[in-house]
């Protein structure tokens, strides 16, 4: 029931002590303010992580070549390891149920590049059909490479939407225009957008021509692979892991090289550096929700003591209401009100204030591995309603000690 004069005391009591009730809600407020924004911060951390990985397949592995740190098997340190096609066909046959997409690459240096009587400055790497699947260019303009460019060894080329603007200022597409790659015509059939511009600045050709043309022979500088998707993280994981092992493996073998010389090959997978990333992410949440707690037990701890001072402050007033007749329950519930009343108003204005500023400023945040900050609005609501509760507990032992106020004592307070 509506108990129009418990509001009216209420509200005496907090403009008889705005400053200190103000200084109490305050508390309370910032609290719940600072919890929802380190949660933000938590949620913007993940999907800057997950923006991150985005720019390839989450199921890729990668594997490069280094030079040997160890001897091994009569063989002295400091060989270069060079992967070749061999390599990589062993390693598509023998992984043949496991890899869904699968490419070598190789970079092209000591070249020049013309358009016109322009010289470009930019990274050339020879590429199959399947790469697009692995680094995940999206294609803005024309097609890819494609499986008969490689086996014609097709003079095709794609470039980065960078280049296009850098470069092809004066025509409305690049598509079907020429560069020269040190004299040698290649026809641009295609353009791709990346999420970082450096990656924009990348000319792929097919790998079958820069061997041939640039004399590569049968050399490779790294082998890229995917696999196939599966519904549950932990299964992605196991399964990239135990590709990853098999492929060092063939390759530590292939090129004797000792098992624990991390220097002479690497091989790296998307889905370890997922879950590695996902646990500090994960790790960084459970710290902010115990820094938030604290400031807000912190907050509730302020509000129980007031509300001790209230009760001191009001014991004459209690000791008439109860020579009047008001019971015990009447009390507790007189004390308990107003702690409610004061915790559940800070706690919304925090909370509307954290979410607010989150809104607006959220989808603008983006710095490295931090993405749109948010939180999920059920689970902000959910802890002012746990800050509620805690707040009916923090003023339940104050209300419990005005209800044992003997009336005697109680006029005698001065």
């Amino acid at each position: 029931m509506f108990d129009i004069e418990r509001w009216q005391e209420i509200f005496d009591t907090i403009r008889k002590n705005k400053l200190r009730t103000f200084l109490t809600g305050l508390s309370v407020a910032s609290g719940i303010f600072i919890l929802v924004i380190l949660l933000g911060f938590g949620q913007g951390m993940q999907n800057g992580i997950e923006h991150e990985f985005k720019q390839d397949a989450m199921t890729s592995v990668w594997a490069w070549s280094g030079i040997t740190s160890k001897e091994f098997k009569g063989l002295n340190p400091g060989r270069r390891i060079q992967f070749n096609n061999d390599n990589f066909e062993a390693t598509a046959a023998m992984f043949k149920e496991t890899v869904e997409h699968k490419s070598p690459r190789i970079f092209v240096r000591n070249v020049t590049v013309n358009y016109g009587k322009e010289s470009l400055v930019y990274s050339i790497q020879g590429i199959n059909s399947d790469f697009q699947f692995i680094e995940g260019p999206k294609m803005k303009e024309g097609r890819f490479i494609n499986y008969q460019d490689e086996i014609s060894t097709g003079k095709v080329a794609v470039i980065g939407d960078k280049i296009k603007k850098d470069v092809f200022t004066d025509v409305d597409s690049p598509v079907g225009e020429f560069i020269e790659i040190s004299g040698i015509p290649f026809k641009i059939v295609g353009v791709f957008g990346e999420m970082k511009d450096r990656e924009e600045e990348r000319i792929y050709i097919p790998i079958t021509t820069t061997q041939r043309v640039f004399n590569g022979g049968d050399r490779v500088n790294s082998l890229s692979y995917t696999l196939p998707e599966v519904e549950n993280f932990e299964q992605a994981v196991a399964q990239a892991t135990k590709f990853k092992d098999g492929l060092r493996t063939y390759l530590q073998q292939a090129h004797i090289v000792a098992p624990d010389d991390n220097g002479a090959l690497e091989v790296w997978s998307a889905m370890e550096e997922a879950k590695r990333y996902y646990g500090i992410t994960n790790n960084m949440k459970l710290f902010f929700w115990f820094v938030g707690g604290c400031t807000i037990i912190a907050g509730v701890v302020g509000v129980s003591n007031i509300m001790l001072i209230v009760v001191k402050e009001r014991t004459r007033e209690i000791g008439i209401r109860k020579a009047l007749g008001a019971k015990p329950w009447s009390i507790v519930g007189m004390i308990m009100h107003e702690s409610i009343f004061v915790t559940a108003i800070s706690g919304f204005s925090g909370l509307i204030f954290s979410m607010t500023l989150l809104e607006i400023l959220g989808p603008h945040v983006q710095i490295d591995y931090v993405v749109n900050p948010s939180v999920n609005f059920n689970v902000a609501f959910s802890t002012v309603l746990v800050l509620i509760l805690a707040g009916a507990l923090a003023g339940l032992i104050p209300a419990l000690r005005a209800a044992k106020v003997q009336v005697i004592e109680s006029l005698r307070e001065e």
